[in-house]
C-alpha cells in the first residue's frame, strides 16, 4: 500500500541526498512520520487521478514522472527439513525534484534509491534487518523495464530481456544472504478501482497498485556460516504515487495472507489519530479460482488479541482476529516471532505470520506478512 511513500519520502526527503549518500545514522534524526508526510510540494509530478491501463512488462519497470514507487517482496520460506523462515526485500525509488539537475557532473541526479533487507530466522529465534541508500547515478542504483532490473548496489531483482520469468532476487550482508528464483502463480491482481488505490479524499491522494501474491520461490538462504536450500511463496506489492498521508492519518496495519484453500486476502487499515479505522481503508480478496473481490473499510473486522512492547520504545499489536462476514472468513493471525521490528531510518514492524481459522465453516490455515507503522514510541532513556 502506501509504504514506499512513507518510508522513502519521509527518510530521504528529510535527510536529503547528503545524509543518505554519506551513510549517516538516520535513526538518530527522530523522523516523525506525519510531519515528514504532511503534504509537501507535488508540483511537476504526475498524480494518480483515474484508472489507467496496465501494460507489461513496462509496468514492471519505473515510472519516473511520479515522486515515489516501490517493489516490495515478502516471502514465507521453508528449508528441506520443513523449518520456517521469512524475508523482506524492498526497493524504493524517490524523486527529490521533478527535473534532473543540470551540470557536467555525472553524480548529479534527482533520483534516490533505498532498499530494506530483513530475514526472520524462526528456528534460531532471531531477526535481522539492513538498509541501503544509493544515488541513482553512475549505475550505482536504478530501475528499468527492458531488461527488467531494479538494483541498489548488488541487491537486486532482475528478469529476462522482456521482463520475463524467472525473476531473480539477491541480497547479502554479513549476517544473511538470500538468492531466489521466482516464477508466477495466478498472475497480476489489480487493487482498488482497476488498479487505482485511493488513500484520501483529495484528488491525487492515491496510487497505482497491483500485487502478485503467489510467486513460487526456490533458492538459498545463508545465515551466518550455514547455507540452506529453501522454497516457498513470495508476495510482490508494486505501487507508485505522488501522495502524502492525510493530516488525520498516523499509520496503518497491512495484512497479506495466503490461505490453504488457494485464496488470498490483502487488507490495509489506515488509522486516524484517535485510533479509529479511516474510511479509505481497503483490501482485496482473491478466490481459489482467481475471482477478485474488492473490500471496503467496513468489510474486514479486526480485533487485537495481544500486544508486544518493543525494547526500543512503543507498543505494537501482536495477534489478531480478522473476520470478513460476507466471505465467511474467521481467521487468527499470529507472528512467527514477537520481535520483527526494523530499527532503520523509519522504525516499523514487519514480519512473517501464521494463520489459522475457517472459511464458510471449513478449516483453513496459511501464512503471510503483516506490516505495522505509526506505533513506534520514544526510545527509553539510557541508564
Amino acid at each position: 500500500m502506501m509504504r514506499g511513500l512513507l518510508l522513502a519520502v519521509a527518510v530521504c526527503g528529510s535527510l536529503m541526498l547528503s545524509a543518505c549518500g554519506q551513510g549517516g545514522d538516520a535513526r538518530r534524526t527522530g523522523i516523525d512520520l506525519q510531519q515528514a508526510l504532511g503534504g509537501g510540494d507535488t508540483a511537476g509530478f504526475a498524480r494518480a487521478l483515474a484508472p489507467r491501463p496496465f501494460v507489461f512488462p513496462a509496468d514492471y519497470g519505473p515510472h519516473l514522472h511520479f515522486r515515489t514507487e516501490w517493489w516490495y517482496f515478502t516471502g514465507n520460506l521453508h528449508d528441506t527439513q520443513g523449518r520456517p523462515y521469512g524475508f523482506e526485500l524492498t526497493f524504493f525509488r524517490v524523486a527529490l525534484d521533478p527535473h534532473k539537475p543540470t551540470g557536467a557532473s555525472r553524480w548529479l541526479t534527482n533520483q534516490l534509491y533505498m532498499a530494506h533487507f530483513a530475514v526472520t530466522d524462526v528456528p534460531a529465534g532471531r531477526f535481522f534487518a539492513r538498509q541501503r541508500f544509493v544515488r541513482g547515478a553512475l549505475g550505482l542504483a536504478g530501475a528499468r523495464a527492458r531488461p527488467f532490473r531494479v538494483w541498489t548496489g548488488d541487491w537486486s531483482v532482475r528478469g529476462g530481456a522482456n521482463g520475463g520469468f524467472p525473476w531473480r532476487l539477491y541480497a547479502a550482508d554479513k549476517q544473511a544472504a538470500l538468492e531466489l528464483a521466482l516464477k508466477p502463480g495466478q498472475g497480476v491482481i489489480l487493487n482498488g478501482d482497476r488498479g487505482l488505490s485511493r488513500k484520501g479524499s483529495a484528488p491525487g491522494d492515491a496510487s497505482y497498485y497491483y500485487s502478485m501474491p503467489r510467486l513460487a520461490a526456490t533458492g538459498s538462504l545463508r545465515l551466518g556460516g550455514r547455507t540452506l536450500k529453501v522454497s516457498g511463496t513470495v508476495w510482490l506489492d508494486r505501487e507508485w504515487s505522488t501522495s502524502a498521508l492525510a493530516p488525520e492519518q498516523i499509520g496503518w496495519d497491512w495484512f497479506a495472507l495466503r490461505l490453504s484453500d488457494g485464496s488470498d486476502l490483502m487488507f490495509y487499515r489506515l488509522r486516524d489519530r484517535g485510533g479509529s479505522t479511516d474510511s479509505h481503508s481497503a483490501g482485496t480478496w482473491v478466490s481459489p479460482r482467481g475471482r477478485v473481490e474488492h473490500l471496503g473499510a467496513d468489510a474486514v473486522k479486526i480485533d487485537v488479541l495481544n500486544h508486544w512492547d518493543s525494547p526500543r520504545g512503543g507498543r505494537y499489536p501482536a495477534r489478531w482476529r480478522l473476520r470478513v462476514p460476507e466471505l465467511g472468513l474467521n481467521l487468527e493471525v499470529q507472528p512467527l516471532l514477537a520481535d520483527q521490528e526494523l530499527d532503520l531510518a523509519v522504525r516499523y514492524w514487519e514480519g512473517a505470520v501464521r494463520v489459522r481459522g475457517t472459511r464458510a465453516g471449513s478449516p483453513v490455515s496459511g501464512d503471510g506478512y503483516v506490516e505495522l507503522t505509526g506505533y513506534a514510541g520514544k526510545r527509553p532513556a539510557r541508564r
